[in-house]
């Protein structure tokens, strides 16, 4: 290839992984722990109060509270399994009206459980949204807002992701059988930089690409989803999920007393698929002609419609199956094409292994992207020494490019590992929880920021590095005393999801530690003063008639 096409290419490769370089590193690490939303969020809500009521006694406890609350039936949720943050067999939530489609923060939940008469209770409940904000921040790219603008930028910045993936395959591939796994350790730290961004990303390039572009159709999955619905659906997508239209003969209102109990309602789909594990019934507009029942569950052999598994709509008073379009493994061709990208973009097939391989890549991907800013800065500083006699000082340009790169990276680190251990220590404390989450993210992520830019990029990556560690450290030392002393208020959840934050956050505190002793060595005993990871102020050298003098 001609030297100036690579040229084009480099320039490519370059400007779109700086453009995006810092909105993708929030994006990966953010959705790397949403990869473990459910174990997020056991390890942060309280356990149940009350025993939930055995399911056998579901279909009573629906009719007592459809009794005292007729409009629940329009949807609510009848839940099989007893997970720690399911504080109740039922349970259904109350959007807001003046709120965003997407925005899930303004709801407000509710729960019902039988009484010692055998009444229906009824109470507000308060789920950890802990995760729901990590998961919204990995959707929006760290923006302050979850809206359409918002997403169609990320939407933007996923496809300048793209762009520089095919333009550094491109780049790399006239050394690629050459370099592939060559990793230079010495001296020059840059060059080993560079071989290990160029071997990650060469590791990770399909999933890379399948990340960028289920980003851009999650951006403008609107609009794809009218053109599923004309093509694939035959405008008729929307019946999977209202319900099937009533059949002649049937009451205009019906009675949910008559309805089948939701174990008869799971049996009338075991025979669809043996490794369907139902996990929650969804019951829709019950009480209408066009009554419905979605049973979700997931299946470890086959692709996930949704990030929640699959379902089959079931009819609740005659147990006939009336929709499997969206049951995992039971799916047409086009409708798998679609469920596919979800499922690829999400990690929701494989089961557990599949989830740690995810959480890894993107781990991985956010340092490709840290790394990638940091090389450009280095290069641009290289690139200006070479030829001169002078050694030269960095462009302002260069300084704030990396004061950004390490106040928003860090920031975003530290960010949320305060808030994971904030809504544990918040809970129950403040009234709307989701608020005080937010506000200590934001405070600390653009606190980070203009210590960064104040403190200088050496200095501050030390200082904002064990901030990162403190602050990771705080989450299985909040489960610790928690367990030490019950009368804090605070609690342990024993499960081994939620076991297992505690000692990923601790691994990860470990790895930031090292981080920070690595680069307080390297910008003390930097010989190279011009360069950014330098601690100190540059000294300038400068040429006169042949001798050099140093002007500090």
């Amino acid at each position: 290839m001609k030297a100036d096409t690579l040229r084009v290419y480099k320039s490519v490769h370059t400007w779109a992984g700086i453009i995006s370089g810092m909105a993708l590193f929030i994006g990966f690490y953010a959705g790397a722990l949403t990869i473990f939303k459910q174990p997020l969020t056991r390890w942060a809500t309280p356990p149940a109060i009350h025993q939930a009521v055995p399911l056998e006694q579901a279909q009573q406890l629906i009719v007592k509270t459809l009794q005292q609350q007729p409009t629940v039936a329009k949807d609510f949720q009848i839940h099989l399994r007893q997970d720690e943050q399911v504080p109740a067999r039922m349970s259904w939530r109350v959007p807001d009206p003046n709120a965003d489609d997407h925005d899930q923060f303004s709801t407000r939940h509710y729960t019902a459980r039988l009484d010692a008469n055998g009444l229906a209770a009824i109470e507000q409940s308060q789920p950890a949204p802990v995760a729901e904000f990590i998961d919204v921040l990995h959707r929006v790219v760290g923006l302050p807002v979850d809206n359409d603008p918002a997403r169609w930028f990320m939407g933007a910045v996923a496809i300048l992701y793209f762009l520089a993936l095919v333009s550094g395959v491109i780049l790399l591939l006239p050394s690629l059988v050459r370099d592939f796994f060559a990793m230079r350790v010495g001296k020059n730290l840059k060059r080993m930089w560079l071989d290990a961004h160029n071997v990650v990303g060469i590791i990770s390039l399909p999933f890379h690409v399948l990340i960028a572009l289920t980003a851009v159709v999650f951006a403008f999955h609107d609009g794809i989803y009218l053109l599923q619905n004309h093509l694939l659906h035959d405008d008729k997508m929307a019946t999977a999920f209202r319900g099937p239209r009533a059949n002649a003969g049937v009451p205009l209102a019906r009675e949910p007393a008559n309805m089948r109990t939701p174990a008869e309602l799971v049996a009338s789909v075991r025979a669809l698929s043996p490794t369907f594990e139902p996990s929650a019934l969804q019951y829709q507009h019950i009480t209408s002609p066009r009554a419905v029942v979605r049973i979700w569950g997931s299946d470890s052999t086959a692709v996930m419609p949704r990030a929640r598994g699959g379902f089959v709509a079931v009819d609740p008073y005659s147990g006939k199956v009336v929709n499997s379009d969206y049951l995992p493994g039971k799916q047409n061709a086009p409708s798998l094409i679609i469920s596919s990208l979800f499922a690829l973009h999400m990690g929701s097939f494989g089961g557990t292994p599949v989830k740690w391989m995810y959480f890894l890549l993107g781990m991985a991907g956010a340092w490709l992207f840290y790394s990638g800013n940091l090389l450009w800065i280095e290069s641009r500083r290289r690139k200006a020494a070479r030829g001169s006699p002078n050694i030269p000082v960095q462009t302002l340009s260069a300084r704030m490019m990396a004061s950004g790169t390490i106040g928003v990276c860090l920031g975003c680190i530290c960010g949320i590992s305060l808030i994971i251990t904030g809504s544990k220590w918040l809970h129950g404390h403040v009234g709307n929880l989701y608020e005080w989450l937010r506000i200590l993210y934001y405070a600390t992520f653009f606190g980070c920021i203009i210590w960064a830019f104040w403190r200088g990029v050496a200095r501050a990556a030390v200082h904002l590095l064990w901030l990162a560690t403190l602050l990771t450290l705080a989450i299985p030392l909040t489960s610790l005393l928690a367990w030490l002393f019950p009368a804090t208020g605070l609690w342990v959840n024993p499960s081994a999801a939620a076991l297992g934050v505690d000692a990923t956050a601790f691994a990860g505190a470990l790895g930031f530690a090292w981080m920070a002793r690595a680069t307080s060595h390297r910008i003390w005993r930097n010989e190279e003063r011009d360069s950014v990871w330098s601690g100190y102020a540059p000294t300038r050298q400068i040429a006169i008639s042949g001798k050099q003098t140093h002007d500090g």
